[in-house]
Order: C-alpha cells, then structure tokens, then sequence
C-alpha cells in the first residue's frame, strides 16, 4: 500500500487566497450581534428613563451592527 503524499507546491494558505479563517467570520458576526443587541437594549431603557442622547447612541449602536451583519451575509452569499 503506497502512502498518499501532499505536494506541498499545491497548497495554498488561507492568507495567500485572502479567505477567512471561519472562526474570524464567527467572530465578527457575534461581535455584530453583540453590538444589536446592546443597541436595543439602550434604546429601550433610554426611552423608559425619557434619555434622548442615550437613545441616539443606542440607537446609531444598533444601526452600526445592523450594517455590520448585512455586509457579512453579502460576503457569505458571494
């Protein structure tokens, strides 16, 4: 029985196709969903405790991470 053999030639790197490594999309997305969920969050205390500034962050946090996760399933669709 004869070993198979990698040509080491043939292999390239996730940094030489410019892919990323699945646990950096990962990361990114949880990051992303992180930040929604942080947004909504401020969003609705600053409405209980009537906080316009603390409602425009929550706000622009939410609509950031909403971007965020939009531009990752684009890059996972093509």
């Amino acid at each position: 029985m004869r070993q198979m053999e990698i040509d080491k030639r043939k292999v390239k790197t996730q940094e030489e196709t410019g892919e990323e490594a699945p646990i950096d999309q990962v990361e990114e997305r949880v990051e992303a969903e992180m930040k929604l969920l942080e947004g909504r969050a401020k969003e609705s205390v600053a409405q209980g405790l009537q906080d316009a500034e603390l409602e425009r962050e929550g706000r622009k946090l939410r609509e950031e991470a909403e971007r965020a996760l939009e531009e990752q399933r684009h890059r996972e669709e093509s």
